[in-house]
């Protein structure tokens, strides 16, 4: 099973780029992590439509197998080990897991209602870059979790 992590936002800062290089070289090969870049959406006056573009890119990056979780402040407060349980559920699914993170308005209402579940990393709105990272760390807690490995207590 690959997470593929689906970002709106390029160029980001190298602390970003280490970070999530970091966790991600931690996960075992059966669960390889992958972080995919989505340029912003074109600039219009109206914010619907850059937001309705950055929804296209996105669209367009989600296989018709993939699990999609997006990332949203209206979505599920999950704890570490309720995502390791996730975690369990979704490599038993078999299929690819995409986590969708919007830019600094959110997602799209198409990302949205494409999504299998949502989940909100925290009651504080954070950047979408911080997020990469926040999300890169928790899956592989929830990894060491499932693995019984002592990271989580630390």
């Amino acid at each position: 099973m690959k997470l593929k992590i689906l970002s709106v936002g390029n160029r980001s800062p190298q602390w970003v780029r280490d970070g999530v290089a970091e966790y991600s070289k931690r996960m075992p090969r059966e669960l390889k992590v992958e972080l995919v870049e989505i340029g912003p959406g074109k600039h219009h006056k109206d914010p619907a439509k850059f937001k309705a573009d950055e929804g296209l890119k996105m669209m367009s990056a989600i296989s018709e197998s993939a699990w999609v979780v997006s990332l949203d402040e209206r979505g599920e407060q999950v704890s570490s080990t309720q995502l390791a349980d996730r975690m369990n559920k979704w490599q038993a699914l078999g299929r690819d897991v995409v986590f969708a993170i919007g830019g600094s308005d959110g997602l799209d209402a198409s990302v949205l209602s494409r999504a299998d579940e949502s989940i909100a990393l925290s009651a504080l709105t954070l950047p979408h870059y911080l997020v990469r990272v926040v999300l890169t760390e928790t899956l592989y807690r929830a990894w060491t979790i499932n693995q019984g490995h002592p990271y989580n207590r630390a």
